[in-house]
Parts: structure tokens; sequence; C-alpha cells
């Protein structure tokens, strides 16, 4: 089954956080890339946000292995930046506070993901025999892949193939970015196939989905100006969706999500019901027998997954921070139906005026029914609607305490692009 209206945050830490906890980031509180970083003179304050995912964090496969299954995470981490564990993986020695029962091997030079073809292969290949040696028993696992991430790498024969077709070495479409498009799925055919070999596919659920849209393009800030972003790098083409990775618009956050589950999910099938990546936790434990040790906020989709339906409910997104690679100041997003709303808190880029900065707060309405690629903000033009749905999405905000940034009395239009770490 493949979903049409499937969505996560738009980078990549805040959807494994969703992924892992099944709340929202408005309450785990994980909505910023770590290692943290900040914006001191910006125009807006920004919101204080956990650093780590904390070991006593209930996650899905603490569930799972209290309903008996053998965990495994291989591959990319992204959740702590301490001794467990880095943007690189889980330490082996602390993914028992995880619920991990496997990790995937350390890797022995940085340059592993980042050059050739980004540890697919060896990721695929211990991910293959773990199923192997767990074929007897439940096994949950966790693959998720550093590929296609900056800095794009594929196999060199691959992108010589690609460069042979016609396809540039650089921008939008380039022969390696397609290389890696094809070694990843090349790697996941590996991965079904172990399945099918083993005889476990009618009793295992395959989901796939990555973790925000498409890099579309890098910006970056001037030097000494606070009028404009100026687009450094293009890389993909998110079309029909707006924009891409880091930006609030449908390519930032609606990506492709399929299902595989022999017996229940009919083969190409299609589903538009849109679902976010705070279902998977309650789907997967209710698969399993299990339930949730704390309060979740994403629903089971499995009547989907078997052709019925689920009662409409909204979906939310709160990202109270700047990021200024993908024009990103705080705002949170509101769907309902087929409309949905973009808050921006305070201040906001105009990417229909080369990314113009603008401080002032500033609501887009849009109709995704009629106009996925957002070209039509509607609210000045269905005030009552856009009330109502900010309303709905304050009123959110404020059952889960989740503050909304206000003034920086900091602010210094001179200075407020630029960033620095935070100690940790």
């Amino acid at each position: 089954m493949r979903f049409t209206s499937a969505y996560v945050t738009p980078q990549c830490t805040p959807t494994r956080s969703i992924l892992m906890t099944g709340q929202y980031t408005a309450r785990n509180r994980m909505f910023h890339v770590i290692p943290p970083y900040e914006y001191p003179y910006a125009r807006m304050s920004e919101v204080p946000h956990l650093h780590n995912l904390s070991r006593d964090t209930f996650i899905l496969p603490k569930g799972l292995k209290q309903a008996g299954y053998t965990t495994a995470a291989i591959g990319k981490w992204h959740l702590t930046t301490n001794a467990d564990g880095n943007y690189n993986g889980l330490n082996a020695a602390s993914s028992k506070h995880y619920g991990f029962d496997v990790v995937s091997t350390p890797l022995q030079n940085p340059k592993e993901i980042s050059s050739g073809d980004k540890a697919v292969n060896r990721f695929t290949s211990e991910a293959i025999r773990f199923i192997q040696q767990n074929k007897s028993n439940p096994f949950f696992l966790y693959l998720p892949h550093h590929s296609i991430h900056n800095i794009v790498a594929a196999p060199d024969d691959l992108v010589a193939r690609y460069r042979a077709k016609g396809y540039p070495a650089t921008d939008r479409n380039n022969a390696t970015y397609l290389a890696a498009l094809e070694h990843m799925d090349t790697a996941f055919g590996r991965l079904i196939q172990s399945l099918d070999d083993t005889g476990l596919a009618s009793n295992t659920i395959v989901m796939f989905l990555t973790d925000n849209g498409g890099i579309h393009r890098h910006l970056k800030p001037p030097a000494q100006s606070a009028s404009h972003l100026e687009i450094c790098e293009t890389l993909f083409d998110d079309a029909p969706f707006r924009e891409g990775k880091g930006f609030n618009y449908e390519g930032g956050i609606r990506v492709p999500f399929i299902v595989r589950w022999p017996g229940h999910v009919r083969p190409n099938t299609i589903c538009d019901t849109p679902v976010h990546a705070v279902d998977l936790l309650p789907t997967l434990l209710s698969a399993a027998g299990a339930k949730p040790q704390d309060t979740i906020y994403g629903v089971n989709i499995t009547p989907l997954l078997v052709g019925k339906r689920i009662p409409s409910r909204p979906l939310y997104w709160y990202m109270p921070f700047y990021e200024l690679n993908w024009a990103a100041t705080p705002s949170a997003i509101i769907r309902d139906g087929n409309y949905k709303l973009i808050e921006a808190f305070g201040d906001h880029f105009d990417s229909s005026k080369n990314y113009t900065y603008i401080t002032e707060p500033h609501l887009e309405l849009f109709d995704l029914s009629k106009d996925p690629g957002e070209t039509t903000n509607l609210a000045s033009k269905d005030p009552a609607r856009t009330r109502r749905m900010r309303a709905q999405l304050h009123s959110w905000l404020q059952s889960l305490d989740a503050p909304i940034p206000t003034r920086n009395p900091n602010f210094n239009p001179t200075r407020a692009f630029e960033t620095r770490r935070i100690p940790q």
C-alpha cells in the first residue's frame, strides 16, 4: 500500500523522535536537529529543547521487547549526542537502555557514510543476518540508512552509468543523486528477498518511509545583511509540491510511505488518507499485541491497511526554531481535512520574493485538494476558516504546554542570522 498523504517533520531528528515515541515534538520536546545550535540575535526567542532522548523515555522497541520481540537498530541514530550514541549510530553498551538487543557494527572510518555506497550494503547485510538469526522468533528491525542524506554519494560504477545516459554531474537530477536512489532501491530489494527466502514474508510488516522531504535547495544568509537569503545549491525537484527538506510546505513534510504485509495489505493499493509518523508506534504495537506505556498522540492505522477507514482527525507540527539553510523561522502547522494552515509566529521569509526577510508574523492557508503545490494563500480570502484553524492550533499547543516563541530582547538586525552551538 502506497500512501499519498503521509507526513513527517521537515527535518531528521524530530521525525525520528516522533517515530520512536509516538508523540508530537510539542510533547517530546525534540523538535530541533542535534547537536543543538541557536540564533541568539534573531527576532524571536527560540524555545528550549531536549538535546538527547532520555533513557527513561518509553519508545517503540521497549514496547516490542515487552511483547517478546528481539530488537535491532542498524544504521543512523541521531537521537543523542552523549556517550550513548551520536549521529552515526547507537552504542552497543548503551543499547539496552533504549530497548535494543543488537546494533550495527561501529564505523571504522567516518568517510564510510559520506562517500561510495555510504554503508548501504554493509547495513543491509547486517540487517539480513539479523533476520536470518532470528527467523524463529518475533523480531523488530529498525534500519535507518545514511543515504541519501547529504553528502549524496553512490558507487562509482552506478554514477558512471547515469553519466553515460546523459545526466549532469551537478544540479537537479544529477547522476550521483539518481545512482544513490537506485543503490538504495537495490539494497531494499535484497532485504525483501531475504524475507521471502526465509519464509517470513507473510508474517512480517515492512514499512518504508523517509524522515523529511527531498533536498530541494540549500540557502545561505548574506554576510552582514538581514534582507534576504541566497540560494547556494539546488539538488532535487519535489514537484508537484512546493520547496523541500526543512520547509513547512508539502515538499518538506509529505513523503513516500509504503507498507507491505502479505495477507493483510492488498498489493498495489493506494491510500490517500492523511497519516503521520506519530502513527507508527501505536500501529506496530497493536500488531504485536503490545500496549504503550506512555501517552501517545498517533492512531492505529491498521484499519487503513486492510481497506477500512479511520476517523478524520487533525495533524500537527511544532517548529519553534530558526534554521536558515531552509528559511525556517519559529512556526507551527495544522492540517485538518483538505486545509492546511501555517503560522509564522514573529517573522518569515517570502520564498516568492527571493526569500526576502520580513519581521512580521504570517499566516498561510491552503486547500490541498485543489492546490497541492501551495501556490495560492487563502488566509485573507477565507478569514473565518483561518481564525478557526489558528484557534484550534493554539488550543492544541496550550494543551501540551508547548510555549509559543516571543520577541527576543537581544534582537539585533545586523546579527540576526548568526548561529552558535549550544553548550551541552
